[in-house]
């Protein structure tokens, strides 16, 4: 009795589980739907600004300034997602300084210059790149005038499905359609691409972190049903072994009882 009561509560328990697991796989596929729309509002506004830039460079050249190179890195801030971060160390470059985004990254990094907590749905992307592009609007304002910092991002690409190596700052050389008359500029050209790099910033770590929040959801959502159906296994032989003990528990009672029986039938005779 004592064993079929134990295993009653393991399989409980490994129910319980799976309803946990099954919440949260719920969880993540509504977070990727609602990421798709966003990511896609993202790329448009990117690729504006892109064409923009290549508009730009094309009558005007780009600023030669020293560049102070910073590698940045965005990982999770939840577990259950496979290999989610080592794939984006496995592909960085990090023989310079690093800011990560994401608590995961943390145990992995030696010394990063800044971690940015990572964001866990979409709702938390902004607060995050605020405070990103500050630390980078503090750590700019630091260094010489002739001097500008280099960003490069490493982050999982939902499109391609591998880790993206993107250039944020200085604002990345594109080409573009060739136009025969230079953009009419309301502002001194270095000053118009000194806020247009500001803008690509904001709009491509929109789009980075976008992108990296949804790879991250299909992870897990991949994590999510193999281990379902790992628990679905063990809570089926649980399952089986479960009757089986009752099955010998009531071949028990039933013996009990004949012997009971045989018994009265002695002394009757008697």
């Amino acid at each position: 009795m004592s064993r079929r009561r134990d295993l009653k509560r393991k399989l409980d328990s490994l129910k319980d589980i799976g309803d946990i697991m099954a919440a949260m796989k719920s969880l993540a596929f509504m977070e990727t739907r609602k990421l798709a729309s966003f990511l896609l509002a993202q790329q448009r506004a990117v690729k504006s600004i892109e064409e923009a830039a290549a508009d730009f460079s094309n009558f005007y050249g780009s600023p030669l300034r020293e560049v102070k190179e910073i590698c940045l890195l965005i990982g999770s801030e939840r577990g259950l997602c496979g290999d989610f971060n080592e794939k984006v160390l496995l592909e960085a470059v990090l023989d310079r300084p690093v800011v990560a985004i994401g608590s995961r990254l943390e145990s992995k990094l030696v010394e990063p210059l800044a971690l940015f907590p990572g964001a866990n749905v979409a709702e938390e992307v902004e607060t995050i790149l605020t405070s990103v592009v500050d630390f980078f609007a503090t750590l700019q304002g630091q260094l010489p005038r002739d001097e500008v910092i280099g960003i490069t991002a490493f982050y999982h690409n939902d499109e391609h499905g591998n880790i993206m190596e993107r250039r944020l700052l200085p604002l990345p050389q594109t080409s573009g359609k060739a136009y025969s008359h230079p953009p009419l500029l309301n502002l001194d050209p270095s000053d118009f691409i000194e806020k247009l790099s500001e803008h690509y910033l904001y709009a491509a770590l929109h789009e980075a972190l976008y992108s990296s929040l949804m790879v991250e959801n299909r992870y897990r959502l991949d994590h999510m049903e193999n281990a379902m159906r790992q628990m679905d296994k063990k809570i089926g032989s649980f399952g089986k072994r479960y009757n089986e003990l009752r099955q010998e528990e009531i071949t028990e009672e039933i013996e009990v009882i004949m012997l009971s029986v045989g018994l009265e039938d002695k002394v009757s005779v008697c």
